[in-house]
């Protein structure tokens, strides 16, 4: 059986965790390494990039979880096979890609900085991607692409549920479900999903 082994932050949420969803979904079995903030200084020195998450598959370590996304939700029938599917489907995940690279921008800044930082963010990129994602979303229904769930969808739920945790400071919980609604909606349906569903059942029975 191939030894697999996904590497990231100890938060139900952010890159890895579409990673996880989707190696549940499949049927694969994987080692599950969690760590804390604090402990991530010296878990970088052990990657290639000096970001998480990565993957080990059979002693070799691969990162981009994009990349490691596409791979595997392949694997769990959640990436389309038809070509201009696949392009709707990569057209959002790269978009979330940018929208969370630019809130990533802020870490790091404290006090003013940081709140004007986030502000801006609010103001601007914010509402910018969200309206993109709606007329998106309104355009093929139900989900991102092919008719059904794909890994975008995942990918846009657990950015939705991050903008929405209140944990961010300077961008107010209500940010998604004020700008668009469309997509709150979508969120929350999607948090329903089977596929979703059943990963955090077994991850609270373990």
């Amino acid at each position: 059986m191939t030894q697999i082994k996904v590497s990231y932050f100890d938060v139900d949420g952010g890159r890895g965790e579409p990673i996880r969803i989707v190696l549940h979904a499949a049927g694969i079995p994987f080692e599950d390494f969690r760590f804390g903030y604090g402990e991530f200084a010296e878990v970088r020195k052990t990657t290639p990039l000096g970001q998480v998450p990565t993957v080990n598959i059979e002693g070799v370590q691969y990162t981009q979880s994009s990349a490691l996304l596409r791979y595997f939700g392949k694997a769990a029938d959640l990436y389309p096979q038809d070509p201009f599917q696949a392009l709707l489907c990569d057209e959002i995940i790269d978009g979330s890609e940018d929208l969370t690279n630019k809130l990533v921008a802020s870490f790091g800044l404290q006090g003013d900085a940081l709140k004007s930082a986030r502000e801006a963010f609010v103001a601007g990129p914010l509402p910018l991607y969200l309206g993109w994602m709606s007329q998106k979303l309104a355009a093929q229904g139900n989900y991102f692409a092919n008719g059904k769930l794909t890994i975008a969808d995942l990918k846009v739920f657990m950015l939705l549920r991050w903008l929405g945790s209140g944990q961010l400071d300077h961008i107010p919980a209500d940010s998604v479900a004020r700008i668009a609604p469309s997509l709150q909606a979508y969120a929350e349906r999607i948090g329903a999903e089977p596929v979703i569903s059943a990963y955090y059942q077994a991850r609270a029975a373990k």
